[in-house]
């Protein structure tokens, strides 16, 4: 348990302490500053000591351009790679017959459901080089003949 302490309690001092010796405070600066002179590391000073030599603009300009350059370097190496990869796995589907597709999902025991020819990715469709051009009459004909479902409307 603690003691309770109050100030008034004790006596002050009749006597102030000591003055500092004279120009103490001008002079301290200078001392601390001549006794904590940076000493270059012994493992530093070999194989990094130029960076000490640099002043502190470059240095600044140097670590940022690292920083930038390493940003750069894992940008560009985290890109996707341009060769196109091969759909080998539609063009071989392509190749078998249908009947034997009809006869392959008769035979197995799991029933296919409507999700999971949702989810079957369709063989990319031969695009024209240049846009058909149109006329109005055509489009609206071709976008009354699209199914169009209530719920949105």
């Amino acid at each position: 348990m603690n003691t309770p302490f109050h100030l008034d309690d004790h006596k002050r001092r009749s006597q102030p302490l000591a003055p500092p010796p004279e120009r103490y405070f001008e002079q301290l600066p200078m001392r601390v500053m001549a006794r904590v002179q940076p000493d270059a590391a012994p493992g530093l000073a070999g194989s990094w000591g130029w960076l000490q030599q640099l002043s502190a603009p470059v240095r600044t300009a140097l670590a940022s351009a690292v920083v930038l350059g390493g940003f750069a370097a894992s940008f560009f190496l985290n890109q996707p790679s341009s060769t196109p990869i091969p759909r080998y796995s539609v063009a071989s589907l392509a190749a078998v017959p249908q009947a034997e597709m009809v006869q392959y999902l008769l035979a197995s025991e799991q029933r296919v459901t409507l999700t999971d020819l949702a989810e079957v990715a369709s063989p990319a469709l031969a695009t024209p080089d240049a846009y058909l051009q149109a006329s109005p009459a055509e489009l609206q004909d071709a976008l009354d003949a699209q199914p169009s479902d209530e719920t949105y409307f």
